[in-house]
């Protein structure tokens, strides 16, 4: 049976370029699943990516996590850039240096200006606008999002590489230096007036050395900024003949600014110092002579095996080949306490499917390897690593635009153009009052001052920075401002069940054969079947009835199929075998015997997840299995409640009985079972509808679209998930529910400090306005001025030192 999965194609490919929508289709019509895919245009100009899919092999949501990934890896590799400012005459020659640069995959010219798609790890996209411009290219800020060629660093630039990273607080302290010699050498030496003017100038060069880059690099993308003002209003006390206040003024704003810049940058180096974690270099053994050579770890293979020494750290992804150890994954997931790690059973098994292999033998570059040393198989390429994910996802969610953010922008757009209207009117101020127009263009600079957003801008992006950095450090993943508000203020919170709230690890806890079948047969035949099967009640029912049977061997299925959300069907010396939920059977149109019937639902009435067994025209019996509450879920739960969040539930595949058992005994708030994936994104949907704001926490698998649905979804375990890591808003790195409460607590102080810092900011200048226009000067307003913003700062770093109760 066929179905057709339709994904919007914009919310994959944002770029809308043709080059990456052919490869995603080329990546998806080779799955071997898919049948075919394309894109269809609709009249109203939106686009939609229709998957055709075998409906009896896989589902939509395994459909929509697989394009996600291949649009996510897409995305990853190629950076699109769209440049207008071209020469018209020079058109020609641009093309060609684009096209003889390395890494560039594409360069076209059109009326809209030069198209150019590059290889993100070739190529940057600062160093594609120095090949169009024919300048020297400026290293990209840590926090420039992917493809933007003008997002840079305060610091970076032609100054930045006199002094390094401290060159705008040297020459901030130089402008303070060169001030004060000018200020005591006019007030107590009879020096010579070019002396004293000579120093101010000085003072001038080093205080607005940087203000006047950014202030240009501002006007020349159209935009007015903070820099502007500051520098006009300085020129204008040094045209007055005020020109130690003009260059106090530069003065206190360099140092502010710089000060700004070193606080910001000690919750950059937080995530910074992520990247570092992982080693340089890896000790690989040679698959021909078997010797261990050291080697770059860019230049490991997948397959390769890697030896890891005990007390070092990995060098890349991967599971254990051999030797046994216990690791410390703190780094990468946040767990405290080291984890013991043993080679895989079937490493050809674990070759072919290493997402499939256990939590006991994955391990993840960066993190420390304990007293035994360890073979491990690399399974990433050191760009793909967990880490290396982790890393690219938090630096891209420091420039997410948060609710916050947004208003004080929009604030920004309002109000700078209001102040330069208040500024002007005020400049007419000797048609009202007997003053001379000295005085009022002092007053008008002195409000330009006072008015400046300059904490205001800075207030929501530290708070962000800081509360991003400070659940990296303990593994949780937050991507973003908007995710990481969101969070604070969600109401209720879904589960779901499998892994979540309950370990995922499902044992075989009650087997009950039909009249006149035995045991060992009916544990034999449902073994044949699932051992060719990867859902997580398979996986127990083969390894529960393999220890059961003992060396009794299981026979060999063929023709093995899944039927989506009921069970699993195939054949067993040549008879048809079903196995899988009741439901399954009910809608086939076979009823049970009744006996059979009554002990089902004597078992679901216990909890267990019931697996009803027929091969042929026979009823062979019904497997019970039951998976059991994580220890700390319980406590999870008070620890929410206690945060605030009133209302939670449990989404669950399995039957309601089953549903509130589980629920009853963690104490959830309510159960909702027999939801099928799809089922749980229009639950969600119902919630958010009741509560407001929901978030959803579940696998990132087969959870993917009820992530989607709500407000903030949370992906569990992880680590070396490439869909959880895509699909989720925020993600727990390790397997662990406790570090729920904690990332919810972070969002709370962040939104709290958000506040803070915008009622703070706003609040100074809605004070120095006024201040300002009755007489204020402009060396006090800076000083207020320039305090508040470093206050708010400050305030922002206190997360960082935010306790893990």
């Amino acid at each position: 049976m066929s179905q057709n999965s339709p994904i919007s194609l914009g919310e994959l490919l944002p770029d809308g370029d043709e080059h990456c929508e052919r490869r995603l289709l080329e990546d998806l019509s080779t799955a071997p699943d898919v049948q075919r895919a394309h894109v269809r245009r609709g009249a109203d100009g939106e686009s939609h990516l229709c998957v055709h899919y075998d409906a009896a092999a896989t589902t939509a949501a395994d459909v929509t996590a697989r394009a996600r990934q291949a649009a996510a890896r897409l995305r990853n590799r190629y950076g699109h850039l769209t440049w207008t400012d071209v020469d018209a005459n020079h058109g020609d020659d641009v093309l060609g240096r684009l096209r003889a640069t390395p890494g560039v995959v594409d360069a076209e010219a059109s009326a809209g200006g030069l198209q150019v798609e590059f290889e993100r790890d070739r190529i940057t996209a600062d160093e594609l606008v120095a090949v169009i411009t024919g300048s020297e290219p400026e290293p990209i800020s840590v926090t420039a999002s992917p493809g933007d060629p003008h997002d840079h660093d305060h610091s970076h630039g032609f100054g930045s590489r006199i002094f390094g990273e401290r060159t705008e607080l040297i020459f901030a302290g130089l402008a303070g230096f060169t001030l004060l010699t000018g200020f005591l050498l006019a007030a107590f030496a009879d020096t010579p007036r070019w002396i004293e003017m000579s120093l101010y100038g000085a003072s001038f060069f080093f205080g607005a050395f940087f203000t006047l880059q950014e202030a240009a690099e501002s006007l020349r993308h159209k935009r007015f900024e903070i820099d502007s003002l500051m520098l006009v209003a300085a020129i204008g006390a040094a045209a007055m003949g005020e020109v130690a206040e003009g260059a106090l003024l530069l003065f206190l704003f360099s140092i502010g600014h710089a000060l700004e810049g070193y606080a910001m940058g000690r919750a950059r180096r937080a995530i910074e110092a992520l990247a570092e974690l992982a080693p340089k270099t890896a000790l690989a053994r040679q698959r021909r002579t078997g010797e261990i050579i050291e080697i770059p770890v860019e230049d490991l293979r997948v397959g390769d095996v890697v030896v890891a020494r005990p007390n070092t750290r990995l060098a890349a992804d991967g599971f254990v080949v051999a030797g046994a150890s216990s690791v410390d994954q703190a780094p990468v997931t946040g767990e405290s306490v080291p984890v013991d790690k043993m080679p895989v059973a079937d490493v050809a098994a674990a070759t072919r499917r290493p997402e499939d292999v256990d939590p006991a033998s994955r391990v993840y570059a960066g993190s420390i390897n304990g007293a035994g040393a360890l073979e491990i198989q690399v399974s990433r390429l050191a760009a793909d690593s967990t880490l290396a994910r982790v890393v690219k996802l938090v630096s891209d969610a420091q420039v997410d635009a948060s609710p916050a953010q947004r208003f004080a922008d929009r604030f920004q757009r309002i109000f700078v153009p209001a102040v330069l209207l208040l500024v002007v009117a005020l400049l007419f101020a000797p048609l009202v009052i007997d003053e001379p127009f000295t005085s009022s263009l002092y007053r008008a600079l002195a409000v330009l001052v006072a008015a400046s957003p300059c904490a205001l801008a800075i207030a929501t992006p530290s708070a962000v920075l800081s509360g991003v950095a400070r659940a990296a450090r303990v593994g949780i993943l937050v991507k973003g401002g908007a995710a990481l508000e969101s969070l604070g203020r969600v109401t209720a919170i879904a589960f779901d069940k499998t892994g979540t709230l309950t370990t995922g690890r499902p044992t075989i806890t009650d087997i009950i054969p039909a009249d006149g079948i035995s045991e060992p047969f009916l544990l034999s035949t449902a073994v044949a079947i699932e051992e060719q099967s990867d859902h997580p009640l398979a996986r127990a029912v083969v390894r529960d009835g393999r220890a059961l049977l003992g060396s009794e061997p299981a026979p060999r299925a063929q023709n093995v199929l899944a039927v989506a959300g009921f069970g699993v069907t195939g054949t067993v010396g040549g008879i048809p075998v079903q196995i899988g939920k009741p439901a399954m059977f009910v809608a086939a149109g076979l009823p049970r015997p009744d006996v059979l019937g009554d002990q089902v639902a004597a078992l679901e009435a216990r909890g267990r997840t019931t697996l009803v067994v027929r091969a042929g025209e026979r009823w062979l019996g019904v497997i019970g299995v039951m998976d059991t509450a994580r220890p700390e879920s319980a406590e999870v739960l008070r620890q929410l409640a206690a945060l605030g969040v009133r209302h939670t539930v449990m989404l669950s595949g399995d039957n309601q009985r089953i549903a509130d058992a589980v629920a009853d005994s963690v104490g959830v708030g309510g159960a909702v079972g027999n939801l099928l994936p799809e089922d749980k994104a229009t639950a969600i949907t119902d919630l958010r509808e009741r509560y407001e704001r929901v978030a959803m926490v579940g696998d990132g698998v087969n959870d993917a679209p009820a992530l989607a649905t709500a407000d903030v979804g949370i992906a569990m375990g992880a680590a070396g998930s490439d869909v959880a890591l895509e699909t989720a808003d925020v993600a727990l790195m390790a397997d662990d529910l406790k570090a729920l409460p904690f990332a919810v607590k972070v969002s709370q102080a962040s939104n709290r400090i958000i506040k803070q810092n915008l009622l703070a900011s706003l609040g100074v200048v809605a004070l120095l306005i006024p201040a300002t226009i009755f007489g204020l000067g402009i060396g006090p307003a800076v000083l207020i001025h320039e305090g508040s913003t470093l206050i708010v700062v400050a305030n922002a770093l206190r997360l960082l030192a935010l306790r893990q109760d």
